[in-house]
């Protein structure tokens, strides 16, 4: 899946490194808020990463900007509700690569309402989210590891069309 120069791509083991590092990078981290107890942990993120490539309802995908990495982005369900993520490595910050991935991802996915969480904190992802046409539907204070204490937590939805489609 295209759009411009940014792509969606399966991840492939040559990927893990930099989803790694991605991953664990301290600014992304506190921007993610809701990551990894210790992001540092490689074998903690080997099994996690293996667990969400094994899973039947994860789309695990390698988000790129003129063919090199840029990030990732999935989707899965959580309680019966289909969720979707893009986590965009720094390098990409800023030129509109995360609009680009989740406007793909959002394509990929038929299934209304999606849902997408947030930390309250994250302005550049809640923009992105409003801008593909997710609006806030809940709020509430939830224990962030990537910044060691309590945050809200923003949860989003892309409601079905009024048309039906």
């Amino acid at each position: 899946m295209v759009v411009g120069h940014i792509e969606l791509r399966d991840l492939d083991e040559d990927d893990l490194d930099a989803v790694f590092e991605m991953m664990r990078d301290p600014d992304a981290v506190a921007m993610a808020a809701f990551t990894a107890d210790d992001p540092d942990d490689r074998a903690a993120f080997d099994a996690w990463i293996e667990g969400e490539r094994s899973s039947a309802g994860v789309w695990l995908q390698v988000v790129t900007e003129n063919g090199g990495f840029a990030g990732t982005a999935a989707s899965f369900t959580v309680d019966g509700d289909r969720e979707v993520t893009v986590w965009i490595a720094r390098n990409a910050w800023r030129r509109g690569v995360a609009t680009a991935a989740l406007r793909l991802l959002v394509a990929h996915e038929p299934e209304r309402p999606l849902y997408a969480r947030v930390a309250a904190p994250n302005a550049a992802a809640i923009a992105v989210l409003e801008r593909e046409g997710f609006t806030e539907v809940s709020r509430g204070p939830e224990f962030a590891p990537g910044l060691g204490r309590d945050v809200d937590e923003l949860v989003f939805a892309l409601m079905p069309a009024l048309d039906g489609h």
